[in-house]
C-alpha cells in the first residue's frame, strides 16, 4: 500500500515540479498550475474540490489528534492509563476538536512567518520522538498487554496481545492483509477504507506549493522542498512499518491504535510526537486551503460569494480567508469518526493530483516552445500513467465517493464554462488544437481531393458589415461544413504609414463573429485598391487543402444600404445592459464594437469601386478557377439569426438553371448550372432551410416546331434522380420573351434590348416573386473593361426588384452520380 501511495505522489512530484520550474508562481500553489495551465474552468473546479480537500483534511487531522488526546487524558476504562481526566462523548470530543481549531486558527492568523518558525519547531520534536522508537526497538524487553473493548450494549471484548521484540517469525505473521474490524468505528476494515487512511497521511506533497505565494523563490524551493520532503517521509515509513510488524504481533496492532506509547522507553515522546503530528498537519492544511481559497477569490471565478476571502492584512496574510476555511473545518469535525472522512478526503486529494498530471501532460503535448522547465525528470508517459494511476485508486477506494466527485467537477466546469470568467492566463486547449490542426492539415493532400466529396469553401467580402450582416448570416448555412471566410479590404499603402493597420481591427472582426454566432475566419489585408486587395485574399486565405473555391460578392448597384446593427437587439445598448458584466469580450465590448464601423454608405456618398474594378474582380476570381457568386437584396432576408426558429418550413428556394441572358443556349447541364443547382442542394440541406420547397425552373419554347423540349425535361428529372435532388419541376414557357430578343447569333452584352431585359424579369417575377431566395445563372464576365458597365446593367435590369437573389457562376465540376 505504501509503494502505490509513494508511486501515485511520486508521479505527481515530477509533475509538479515541471510546473513550477517553467515559470514564476504566485499564490495558490496547485490551483494557479492548474488553472493557468488549462484555464479558469478546469482550474476553478479543481481548485474548490482542492479547497474542500483540505478543509476536510484539517478536520480529519484535528480528529486525530483528539482521538490521541483522548487515549491519555480521556476519562474511559478503555484509554490505555494516563491521567483518565478529560470526560468524553459526542459533545465534548466536538468542544475538544473546537479548541484545537481555534488554536491552529491563531498561528493561521498570526501569518506564515509564525506557521513556519512553529513548524520547524515541531519537527524538532517528531525527530525526538521517532528516534525514541527506534531506540526503543532495541531497549525495551518483550511484554504482555490485556486489552479491553467496550461494544454495543454490555458487551465486552477482551483480548491479550504481545510485544515479542525483534521475531522472524512475528514479522512473518504480519505480512499478509488479514483485514477485520475497527474498533473505534465497528465495521469491517478493506484494502479501499485501509489505503484511503495511509494515503492521507502522504498527502503533504503540496504543502510548499501551496503556500508558492509566500516563498523567496518557489521555482527553486518547490520541487528541492517537495522531494526531499517526500524522501524522508518514505524512508521513515518503511523503517516505521518494518520495525513494528517485525516486534509486534498483530493483535497489538489491530485492537490499540495507541501501541506505540507502551513499547516506549518513555511514553510522553511518543505522545508529544502525535500531538505535535497531527497538529503541524491541522495548520498545513488549515494555511494551505486558506492560500487556495484567497488565489480563488482574486481570480473572481466564483463572484460575490468569495469576494471578503481577496481581503489580506498590511503584511499580506489573507485573514478572511483563513476564517472562511477554520468555519468549514468546524463543520466538518461534526462527523465526529476518523475513518468516516478518510475515504472523501483521499478521492478528492487523488482527484486534485490527476488534475496536476492531466496539466502537465497537455502543456508537454502541446509542444509550446515557451514549456521550458529547468526540472527535466519527467515526460508524457509520467504523467499520463500519475493520471491513470490516480483515477483507478479513486475507484478502488470508494465508487460512490469516486463518481460523486467527477459529478460535482463536471457541475462545476458548466457553472464556470456559461460564467464566462475573462482571463489572460493562455488556454492550453489553444496550444493542443494548433498543434493537432496543423497535424491533420498537413495529412489533408490537396492532390487527393475528389469531386463526391467536394463542398463550398467560401470567402465572403465585405466592405462594411452594418449592411451585410444578414449575407454573412445566410454564407454561414450555405458553407455545408467547409470553410468560411470573411474578407475586407482596408485601402492604403503600407510604405507610407507607420504601422499596419489591419492588426489592430481583427478583434472587432472576431467579436462581430461572435455576436453573430457564425462559424467564419477572418482575413484583412491593405492594399490599394479592393481588385488587387481580393487577388491577395483568394490566393494566400487557407492552408493547404482548406483554401476558398467560391468567392462571394454583394451586388454593386444603387440601393441605399440598410444598418443592420440598429435592427438588431444584439447590437443594441439595451442587450449589452442585460448581458453578465464579466463577458467575455477580449476587450472589445458593444460600444467599442459599434465605433469601429463606420456608418453605411450614402446614396450620395462616393464609391470605392467603379464597375470596371468589380467586374475585374469577378474575372479575376475565374481566372483563378474560383466559382463566383453575386447577392442581391439580402438585406430583406430574415430568420436567419442565431437565435431563429425558422426550420424553412415556409420558405421556397427557386433556381433556375438557364442562362437567362444568352437565350440561344438551351443547355441545362454545362458545369454552371450543374454548380447552380449543388447549391441550392446544400442551402437545402442546412438547419434553417431544411424544410424548404426547392423549385426548378425550365423555360422552353412551346411554340416551336421542335418538341425537343419534353425529351429535356424527362432528361433533365432523370439528372436530379441520379443527383438525389428532391424538388419540384416547374415548366415555365417563354415564347413570349424571346420575341424581345432579336440578335439570336450575337453575343449578348451587344444583342439585349431594353425589352428583352424587362420581359425576363417580369418572368422572374412572376413566377418567383414569393421565394425566400432565388438562385440564377451569371453569365461569364466580358473579356474587355469597356463592356462592364453594361455587363453590370444588365445583371442590375434581371435581377431588379426580386428580392434576396444569388446569381451564380461556377466553374468546377462538383456533382457526382457514381457510389
Amino acid at each position: 500500500m505504501l509503494t502505490v501511495a509513494y508511486i501515485i505522489i511520486s508521479l505527481t512530484i515530477l509533475s509538479i515540479c515541471a510546473i513550477s520550474t517553467n515559470g514564476a508562481i504566485q499564490g495558490g500553489g496547485a490551483y494557479y498550475m492548474i488553472s493557468r495551465s488549462l484555464g479558469p474552468e478546469f482550474g476553478g473546479s479543481i481548485g474548490l474540490m482542492f479547497f474542500l480537500a483540505k478543509v476536510c483534511a484539517c478536520g480529519e487531522y484535528v480528529l486525530g489528534l483528539v482521538e490521541a488526546i483522548l487515549d491519555v487524558f480521556g476519562a474511559d476504562p478503555d484509554s490505555s492509563g494516563g491521567l483518565q481526566v478529560l470526560p468524553q462523548g459526542y459533545w465534548y470530543n466536538l468542544l475538544y476538536s473546537t479548541v484545537v481549531l481555534l488554536l491552529c486558527l491563531v498561528v493561521c492568523l498570526v501569518g506564515a512567518h509564525i506557521y513556519s518558525r512553529t513548524a520547524f519547531f515541531i519537527l524538532v520534536l517528531i525527530t525526538i520522538s521517532l528516534l525514541s522508537i527506534f531506540i526503543s526497538s532495541v531497549i525495551v524487553k518483550p511484554r504482555e498487554f490485556f486489552i479491553t473493548h467496550h461494544g454495543s450494549g454490555n458487551q465486552t471484548a477482551h483480548f491479550n496481545a504481545s510485544y515479542t521484540g525483534f521475531n522472524a517469525s512475528t514479522l512473518r505473521n504480519n505480512l499478509g492483509p488479514g483485514y477485520t474490524l475497527d474498533y473505534s468505528t465497528n465495521t469491517v476494515m478493506s484494502f479501499a477504507s485501509v489505503f484511503a487512511v495511509l494515503f492521507t497521511s502522504c498527502t503533504g506533497i503540496m504543502a510548499g506549493a501551496n503556500m508558492s505565494g509566500d516563498l523567496k523563490t518557489p521555482s527553486v524551493s518547490i520541487p528541492k522542498g517537495t522531494i526531499t520532503a517526500v524522501l524522508y517521509t518514505f524512508i521513515i515509513y518503511v523503517l516505521l512499518f518494518i520495525l513494528v510488524s517485525a516486534t509486534s504481533d498483530r493483535t497489538l496492532l489491530i485492537e490499540d491504535y495507541g501501541f506505540l506509547q507502551k513499547i516506549n522507553i518513555w511514553s510522553p515522546f511518543v505522545t508529544i510526537g502525535i500531538y505535535c503530528s497531527a497538529l503541524s498537519a491541522a495548520m498545513c492544511a488549515m494555511i494551505g486551503a486558506s492560500r487556495i481559497l484567497h488565489a480563488l477569490a482574486l481570480d473572481d471565478l466564483f463572484g460575490l460569494p468569495l469576494a471578503p476571502a481577496t481581503i489580506t492584512s498590511k503584511s499580506g496574510n489573507p485573514w478572511v480567508a483563513v476564517l472562511y476555511t477554520w468555519g468549514l473545518a468546524q463543520c466538518v469535525v461534526f462527523a465526529g469518526q476518523l475513518n468516516s472522512i478518510a475515504s472523501l478526503v483521499t478521492v478528492f486529494y487523488l482527484l486534485a493530483y490527476a488534475a496536476v498530471d492531466l496539466a502537465c501532460l497537455a502543456l508537454e503535448w502541446a509542444s509550446a516552445p515557451n514549456f521550458r522547465p529547468t526540472f527535466q525528470l519527467f515526460s508524457w508517459h509520467t504523467c499520463l500513467l500519475g493520471i491513470v494511476s490516480c483515477l483507478a485508486m479513486m475507484f478502488i477506494i470508494n465508487p460512490v465517493y469516486s463518481s460523486g466527485s467527477v459529478v460535482i467537477l463536471l457541475l462545476l466546469l458548466l457553472f464556470l464554462h456559461y460564467r464566462s470568467p475573462t482571463s489572460s492566463w493562455g488556454y492550453v486547449s489553444q496550444a493542443l488544437i494548433f498543434h493537432q490542426v496543423r497535424k491533420y492539415l498537413l495529412m489533408l493532400d490537396v492532390r487527393k481531393d475528389h469531386v463526391k466529396f467536394w463542398r463550398p469553401q467560401v470567402l465572403l467580402m465585405v466592405a462594411n458589415p452594418r449592411s451585410s450582416c444578414q449575407l454573412i448570416q445566410f454564407v454561414n448555412q450555405l458553407k455545408k461544413g467547409g470553410l468560411f471566410v470573411l474578407g475586407h479590404v482596408q485601402l492604403g499603402d503600407l510604405d507610407i504609414l507607420p504601422s499596419d493597420p489591419v492588426q489592430q481591427q481583427y478583434n472587432f472582426w472576431l467579436r462581430l463573429v461572435d455576436k453573430l454566432g457564425v462559424k467564419a475566419f477572418v482575413d484583412l489585408t491593405l492594399s490599394p485598391s479592393v481588385r488587387q486587395g481580393t487577388q491577395h485574399l483568394l490566393r494566400i486565405t487557407g492552408l493547404g487543402g482548406m483554401k476558398p473555391n467560391t468567392l462571394v460578392l454583394g451586388f454593386y448597384d444603387s440601393c441605399t444600404p440598410e444598418d443592420f446593427f440598429l435592427q438588431d437587439s444584439a447590437f443594441c445598448d439595451s442587450s449589452m445592459r442585460r448581458a453578465t458584466e464579466d463577458e467575455f469580450n477580449f476587450g472589445v465590448d458593444l460600444p467599442s464594437l459599434q465605433a469601429h464601423f463606420p456608418p453605411v454608405r450614402h446614396v450620395e456618398s462616393p464609391r470605392w469601386l467603379s464597375p470596371e474594378e468589380y467586374v475585374g474582380i469577378l474575372s479575376d476570381a475565374i481566372k483563378m478557377s474560383k466559382n463566383v457568386c453575386l447577392a442581391r437584396y439580402f438585406f430583406q432576408l430574415e430568420g436567419e439569426g442565431k437565435d431563429s426558429k425558422v426550420d424553412g418550413s415556409e420558405r421556397t428556394i427557386d433556381v433556375w438553371p438557364l442562362n437567362l441572358l444568352q437565350p440561344c443556349s438551351r443547355e441545362y447541364q454545362d458545369v454552371c448550372s450543374l454548380f447552380l443547382l449543388q447549391m441550392a442542394c446544400v442551402l437545402n440541406m442546412s438547419n434553417k432551410w431544411r424544410r424548404a420547397q426547392m423549385r426548378i425552373f425550365l423555360n422552353v419554347e412551346t411554340e416551336s416546331s421542335d418538341q425537343g423540349w419534353v425529351v429535356n425535361e424527362e432528361t433533365f428529372r432523370e439528372l436530379l434522380r441520379k443527383l438525389r435532388i428532391r424538388a419540384s419541376i416547374k415548366i415555365v414557357p417563354w415564347d413570349s420573351v424571346l420575341k424581345h430578343h432579336v440578335h439570336l447569333n450575337e453575343e449578348p452584352p451587344q444583342a439585349l434590348s431594353e425589352d428583352f431585359l424587362c420581359a425576363v424579369n417580369c418572368m422572374l417575377t412572376e413566377h418567383s416573386s414569393q421565394a425566400a431566395v432565388r438562385f440564377l445563372y451569371l453569365p461569364r464576365p466580358p473579356a474587355h473593361h469597356s463592356q462592364s458597365q453594361q455587363y453590370l446593367s444588365h445583371v442590375e435590369a434581371v435581377t431588379n426588384s426580386l428580392g434576396p437573389t444569388l446569381l451564380i457562376h461556377g466553374v468546377t465540376p462538383v456533382t457526382y452520380t457514381e457510389l
